[in-house]
């Protein structure tokens, strides 16, 4: 019985041993959830213009084969990119808080569209919402375009 309100998530808990990566369910898990993010991304006013429409789908291939390998996954991010150096490479994008807080609402909303298990999805957005914590560079308003 759902209580009205609350989601959790229906995803299975982790076995022993079991990366993070397996336990969510892999590949397609991360794709699901950075393409749903990536939808919002395109519509977003503050985080839209940051992203070039014709690289969309490398940020989306990107950011999925970075959560991949964080997680547990193929290595396949270091293999093609090296070090992630997350700050640095944000370095060139105007991050200020009100960009940081549009980037953490949808990416709150791609991971419960995920219906995870609920250690999962907070073990998720915890990193997540740090990791956009730490990029912020930025005090700046968001230009007006």
């Amino acid at each position: 019985m759902t209580t009205p309100g609350m989601n959790v998530g229906s995803g299975a808990p982790q076995a022993e041993g079991q990366s993070f990566y397996d336990a969510v369910g892999g590949h397609a898990t991360f794709e699901r959830i950075v393409r749903r993010f990536y939808a919002g991304v395109a519509e977003d006013p503050v985080l839209g213009p940051m992203y070039p429409e014709e690289d969309m789908e490398g940020a989306t291939q990107r950011l999925t084969m970075f959560l991949e390998q964080y997680w547990g996954g193929p290595t396949t991010y270091s293999e093609q990119r090296g070090h992630p150096r997350l700050r640095m490479r944000h370095q060139p994008f105007h991050v200020n808080p009100e960009a940081r807080d549009h980037w953490i609402a949808l990416m709150r909303d791609a991971v419960a569209s995920a219906d995870l298990a609920p250690l999962h999805a907070v073990t998720l957005m915890d990193y997540l919402e740090r990791a956009a914590h730490s990029m912020v560079n930025t005090f700046e308003p968001t230009p007006e375009d």
